[in-house]
């Protein structure tokens, strides 16, 4: 069985996909000002699910949104990235953040 080691996506969607996760990935941080927005626009937390009843009997799931977006690792590392800017380089108290 012969296996091969590439950096191909399997999915047709996640070939479609792979220019925005490589511009996310990409993005320099340099900036402290950016570093902040960046931080206040992207959610510390998945937002949580929701069950929506009606009489009592569950009619419909949301799950939870970061399961559905399909760009919330790169989110989640371009936020720590800022974060780490903040705290390493400018010397920033970050918990507010947090």
């Amino acid at each position: 069985m012969q296996t091969t080691t590439n950096n191909y996506p399997q999915k047709p969607i996640d070939f479609l996909l792979q220019p925005c996760r490589n511009f996310i990935e990409n993005i320099d941080i340099n900036n402290p000002e950016f570093a902040r927005k960046l931080c206040q626009l992207i959610p510390a937390q998945c937002p949580f699910a929701r069950d929506i009843k009606f009489f009592g009997r569950k009619v419909l799931h949301i799950p939870p949104l970061c399961k559905i977006n399909p760009f919330y690792y790169e989110l989640m590392t371009l936020r720590f990235r800022a974060l780490t800017f903040l705290a390493d380089v400018c010397l920033e108290d970050v918990t507010p953040y947090c």
